[in-house]
């Protein structure tokens, strides 16, 4: 005797359906199954519902995306201990670290900003450290835009291509395609690719993105802004 099909009305009640719990879901995919499963349709059929019930919540897979990066920002440990500069390395690299641990995170970022409460803490915390060293606060407050942009598009670059109903990719290009290029590129045509070959291709990702980021410090610190319009103009 086959058994009888469970009644809707036995079965538990879902609960409702909310912002927090469809990224929940979207972080348990993202990290079981990689980011470019995260997609509105994956996550709304975790969630047992259709994707148009995910619209409501979220406009598309980039804000749901951004979104999760927020969340994934409120785990950033604190800039205690060494200097201001030591520590924006260090909050900058934690963040850094987040977008590497889940590839293809920093793609999203870089489409849709994330605006959401943990992002502007990290903001506001390399701002307070630029600050801290006496950086005038026009330029701290340009600066941290720098910088934080830098660690994005650092990241996205070397990450693994976003789903594609967020960006259109039609081929993944090796991370080493671009020391390939300089190691073929003609030392008559690029002479100085040539003759600089090691330099170019030296230091390790990390080694390149710390020095970056003190590189952007040192000019952040030296470099006045222009007199301008409001940003929002």
């Amino acid at each position: 005797m086959r058994n009888a099909v469970q009644s809707r009305r036995d079965r538990p009640a879902k609960p409702a359906l909310s912002r927090k719990w469809i990224i929940e879901t979207t972080i348990e995919i993202m990290r079981a199954e990689g980011l470019q499963k995260a997609t509105m349709r994956r996550v709304a059929q975790a969630l047992d519902t259709g994707p148009a019930s995910l619209y409501v919540y979220v406009a598309n897979t980039a804000e749901l995306h951004a979104a999760v990066l927020d969340e994934l920002l409120g785990s950033l440990p604190s800039s205690d201990g060494a200097g201001w500069a030591d520590r924006i390395e260090g909050l900058l690299g934690s963040y850094s670290d987040i977008l590497f641990t889940y590839p293809g995170l920093a793609r999203s970022a870089l489409i849709l900003r994330p605006t959401g409460t943990n992002s502007m803490s990290l903001f506001d915390a390399v701002l307070g450290l630029l600050l801290e060293g006496g950086v005038e606060p026009a330029r701290a407050a340009w600066g941290v835009d720098l910088l934080v942009q830098f660690v994005t598009a650092s990241a996205a670059e070397h990450s693994a291509p976003a789903p594609s109903d967020v960006v259109a990719v039609t081929e993944h290009v090796d991370a080493n395609s671009f020391a390939g290029a300089v190691r073929n590129a003609s030392s008559e045509n690029t002479p100085h690719l040539s003759m600089h070959l090691d330099a170019v291709l030296s230091g390790t990702p990390a080694q390149r993105s710390s020095w970056a980021i003190r590189a952007l410090i040192a000019g952040i610190t030296a470099t006045a802004v222009p007199s301008s319009t409001s940003y929002e103009s």
